[in-house]
């Protein structure tokens, strides 16, 4: 019953600091904790019962994108591996963003995406398809009582940093306030444009429910896909591989093996034809300054551990 409540109360206030007594806590799902999430999956069967317009569809394309960038630039080659600096104001603005996709807060996904790399595709490695199967690697792990948890050792400097542990620990807020404006939104245009046809449950499901569950089944497709299936360049200690289909729908980050051959840059699309709109954006950002000192690829990396010493594509 103690276990029960505790997974109640960490809905709306996650304690996510690691200590030892997480090692007694069993690698299985915890189904209390992780109920909003399956409520969410489940929504989305809501949409034949509020309907489709076309606002409500451009919305959740809209979102699913911003969201999906925002994991990736911001989550990803930001708080996971510093390929750029910026400074502490829009440091807070990329958290909130992150924050929006509902994949928990920056320093958890961080922490956990660090201690990916230091053991990827090991035994220890939490979302290894390799050791662990698809379902594990691409859902059991979220959900897994243990991984609920991080190591604040992996993640020490970004958690100097008020803002983003008070964000981090109420990683709920965030998307909470997403939906509700979402719903208003739906319920402000029902009213004063009554012929686009939509509603509040209708914006919220295809707006929230939906949009946000296509951005982490696609996300985390790059766990249980990519360390499966595709093309590796590079030799690297893990089975990571490159898949331009993923890339598409990832903006980037579906060019896995370039990432684990080198994740210290911001590039990812290592060549011309391997397409990573986040890291043209991010060139973007470099030039409005918002951020600075954005890691390209050395040429050395470029010709170091290639296979068959050839560029494949």
């Amino acid at each position: 019953m103690k276990r029960i409540y505790q997974s109640l109360v960490r809905w709306f206030a996650s304690n996510s600091f690691y200590d030892s007594s997480i090692e007694l806590l069993p690698n299985k799902i915890d189904w209390v904790r992780t109920l909003p999430f399956i409520l969410l999956n489940l929504s989305c069967l809501l949409v034949f019962w509020v309907g489709f317009s076309w606002v409500a569809l451009t919305t959740a394309v809209a979102l699913y994108f911003l969201r999906v960038f925002s994991i990736g630039a911001f989550y990803h080659r930001y708080f996971s591996h510093r390929t750029y600096k910026t400074n502490r104001f829009w440091q807070m603005i990329f958290a909130i963003l992150g924050l929006s996709a509902a994949q928990r807060g920056p320093l958890w996904w961080a922490a956990h995406h660090r201690q990916h790399h230091m053991c990827a595709d090991k035994e220890s490695d939490a979302h290894s398809p390799v050791h662990h199967g698809f379902l594990w690697s691409h859902l059991g792990w979220f959900m897994s009582s243990k991984n609920y948890y991080y190591n604040p050792e992996r993640i020490k400097d970004f958690t100097k940093y008020p803002e983003l542990v008070f964000l981090d620990r109420y990683d709920g807020l965030v998307p909470f306030v997403l939906g509700v404006l979402l719903f208003l939104s739906g319920v402000l245009l029902q009213h004063v444009a009554p012929g686009l046809g939509t509603s509040g449950w209708q914006m919220f499901i295809w707006g929230f429910s939906i949009s946000t569950v296509m951005v982490f089944h696609t996300t985390v497709s790059v766990n249980s896909l990519a360390h499966k299936y595709g093309k590796q360049r590079f030799h690297t200690e893990d089975n990571s591989r490159n898949s331009f289909l993923l890339a598409l729908f990832t903006l980037g980050e579906g060019w896995h093996n370039n990432h684990h051959h080198y994740p210290a840059t911001a590039r990812q699309g290592f060549f011309w034809w391997e397409l990573d709109m986040t890291y043209y954006v991010l060139k973007l950002f470099e030039k409005l300054r918002m951020i600075r000192e954005v890691r390209g690829v050395p040429k050395l990396i470029l010709e170091k551990n290639l296979i068959n010493n050839t560029y494949q594509k």
